[in-house]
């Protein structure tokens, strides 16, 4: 098959084009031919690498799938060829205590597409069939390839880490952001007030046309001087954090007394000063989230099926332009998701 595969770490210079064996499903396993494939920063922290990450070359990167079975390997039922899905990202042994709770990503042998395991820059991926969902059928291929991770992560975050509610007021950063656009959509599902920053103006319209109450320029306004503006000095009662280290200190800060702080990642750097006066004085929650369980993607997807949740896509490429998909995601030059089409 035609795929993007990489045999080392580094910059876009290690996206290259290559053909490779055509995947046979084992055991369990279903094969997608690939439709679309959203990128995720996910995409370009694992091109870069990190200490302890491990991979088995050639690499493919790409989380967010949607397609086509075409092929089922021997024991697979309820899932057929021909049908047009989404891919649950997540992989685990579905044998464990986590996994038989519901709580798969607690696994000890947790993986993610295109992180730890080879996903979808390519023709076809190979997947466990537990992990195949139907595509909603208002959607286009490169629609759905916007929904899984982001949506996955942001509704476990708010929803069942955070347990956002009715009435709450919560600060989402990085609006303009894959998470970040999701994380809008389901607090103004669920009746939150909703504040977002976005680095431009026109991002912060676009957060308000996505359902945001207020959007704040970081980039040409103090967010927490604008927080507090807003909400009389009290502080939110839920912060979504993704941005790490540039917004760390002052989240704390934007949060009410007993307020929750939940994060799914650290997109400007993951050492961050924490003053623990704050957290323990003003009864704070820290609360770390990362993707979700099997289980919530089934909450998430009759939600966008019925139009209450939108992929938010940004633009299209072709799969051999991956490293100037890259650059522009490292660059936040997009408002939602960039896709790209084998």
């Amino acid at each position: 098959m035609k795929a993007i595969a990489m045999r080392g770490h580094g910059g876009t210079e290690v996206l290259r084009a290559e053909e490779l064996p055509e995947p046979v499903p084992g055991p369990g396993q279903v094969r997608v031919r690939v439709r679309a494939v959203a990128l995720n920063h996910l995409d370009v922290w694992v091109r870069e690498g990190w200490q302890g990450l491990t991979l088995s070359w050639p690499h493919l990167l790409g989380s967010d799938v949607a397609g086509v079975v075409d092929a089922l390997g021997p024991g697979v039922d309820g899932v057929a060829a021909g049908a047009e899905v989404v891919l649950n990202p997540g992989t685990s042994c579905g044998r464990c205590r986590a996994c038989l709770s519901g709580m798969d990503v607690e696994c000890r042998r947790y993986a993610i597409l295109g992180e730890h395991v080879s996903g979808g820059y390519g023709e076809w991926v190979v997947v466990g069939a537990q992990n195949v969902l139907p595509k909603p059928g208002n959607l286009s291929f490169e629609e759905a390839a916007c929904v899984p991770l982001v949506f996955l992560t942001a509704w476990h975050a708010l929803m069942s880490r955070a347990r956002l509610r009715l009435g709450e007021t919560v600060l989402i950063h990085a609006a303009g952001s894959g998470v970040g656009s999701a994380a809008v959509q389901i607090a103004r599902l669920v009746g939150a007030r909703v504040i977002a920053t976005a680095g431009s103006a026109w991002k912060c319209e676009k957060a308000l046309a996505l359902g945001a109450h207020h959007a704040i320029d970081y980039e040409k306004q103090d967010f927490l001087a604008e927080v507090r503006a807003l909400t009389g000095r009290r502080g939110v009662d839920v912060v979504f954090e993704h941005t790490g280290k540039r917004t760390w200190e002052k989240s704390l800060l934007a949060a009410a007394a007993g307020g929750r702080i939940v994060t799914v990642g650290a997109t400007t750097g993951y050492d961050p000063t924490t003053d623990l006066r704050h957290v323990f004085y003003r009864r704070l929650s820290l609360l770390g989230s990362t993707m979700g369980s099997k289980g919530d993607l089934f909450d998430v997807l009759p939600l966008v099926e019925a139009g209450r949740l939108k992929p938010v896509l940004d633009r299209v490429l072709p799969l051999a332009e991956a490293a100037q998909a890259h650059d522009l995601l490292a660059s936040r030059a997009q408002f939602g998701k960039i896709v790209l089409v084998p």
